[in-house]
């Protein structure tokens, strides 16, 4: 299946921020997370992106991929974004030390590669 425009981006996008994650969490613990509130603010806003990019990928693309757990990322997103008094340290830390490697490892091999620098795309 050839991945629309937008599509490419926002899995761009996904990527982008769920490599992030693992980046500001390595090398941590869940107890240097929760007393951290930098670390802790960084780490939600990079899921509230992927959940955000998630939602904004095609039906169709979605449908065509159930591999990736589409409805559970853009419920994260929510909760961050609408019910921050609502927020688990804990589960934010495991989404950030499981869930997200594990979504890293499903989009890769969906996500198509960058033109070289100075090459434009052939649409």
């Amino acid at each position: 299946m050839s991945v629309p425009k937008d599509d490419r981006v926002y899995l761009w996008d996904m990527l982008a921020a769920a490599r992030a994650v693992v980046d500001f969490v390595r090398g941590h613990t869940l107890a240097e997370y929760e007393a951290d509130l930098l670390l802790r603010s960084a780490v939600e806003r990079q899921i509230e992106i992927i959940g955000e990019a998630a939602r904004r990928i095609s039906k169709e693309f979605q449908d065509a991929h159930p591999e990736i757990p589409w409805r559970p990322i853009q419920a994260q997103r929510h909760v961050l974004a609408h019910d921050y008094g609502e927020i688990k340290h804990d589960r934010i830390w495991r989404v950030a030390e499981t869930h997200v490697p594990e979504l890293i490892a499903l989009l890769e091999p969906l996500v198509p590669a960058l033109p070289a620098e100075g090459q434009e795309s052939a649409e």
